[in-house]
């Protein structure tokens, strides 16, 4: 057995996670977000974001469950609970700029029950049609360190991408994102560490949209 493979805790919450999500009403999601780092783009107002995730234990907590809410056109919140071991860990990201294409946000992320201050993060992205392309700084551990991200839209369902964080305890990604339906999507992807001897770890996350309220904010 792989040595991220889910243990049958997480494989009952992914399970549970599957029977719960199939047949909800339609968030009108797309395919988005990159494998390691937070992304400049907010999530829309009033789609909260479900997710069931599992991970090898070097990479973070290896079985958690996140919640994704969009406030406002700018504002967005996240909160994970971890399982193993258990941990609540929470953030938020601001939109600075949000003009065709170009995005700027920052934000606090990875507040940890089990200690530690959240990391302050600054990202722009250039989002065209089919590539999108983040480059940022996050503050973490007494230290900045850089991100990189790119994905690209290959079908309206299929959405590969690659993403880096510099600094020890991190690491480069390729992975990819597809929409089961319009809003179901899994997320795998591989994770290789900034080590001299390189580590390739599993990731998997499983999200569901699902719209809360309506927005009525002019788009």
């Amino acid at each position: 057995m792989l040595p991220w493979w889910p243990s049958h805790r997480a494989a009952g919450l992914v399970s549970w996670a599957l029977i719960w999500l199939i047949g909800g009403s339609s968030a009108l999601a797309t395919t988005k977000g990159l494998n390691q780092i937070v992304t400049p783009d907010i999530q829309p107002a009033g789609v909260l974001s479900v997710s069931a995730q599992v991970q090898d234990a070097r990479i973070a907590n290896s079985q958690e469950v996140q919640l994704e809410l969009g406030v406002t056109k700018w504002l967005e919140f996240s909160y994970f609970h971890g399982f193993s071991p258990r941990e609540e860990i929470f953030g938020t990201e601001i939109g600075l700029l949000q003009r065709g294409p170009h995005l700027l946000s920052a934000g606090a992320i990875n507040w940890s029950s089990r200690g530690g201050g959240a990391a302050p993060v600054l990202e722009y992205g250039y989002y065209g049609e089919a590539d999108h392309f983040v480059v940022g700084a996050i503050h973490s551990s007494c230290r900045t360190e850089g991100i990189l991200g790119y994905a690209h839209q290959l079908t309206p369902r299929l959405q590969l991408s690659a993403d880096y964080q510099s600094g020890p305890g991190n690491a480069s990604t390729l992975g990819f994102t597809y929409n089961l339906t319009p809003d179901l999507q899994v997320n795998p992807a591989v994770y290789f560490t900034n080590t001299r001897t390189i580590r390739a770890l599993g990731y998997v996350v499983l999200t569901w949209n699902l719209p809360v309220w309506k927005s009525f904010e002019k788009r």
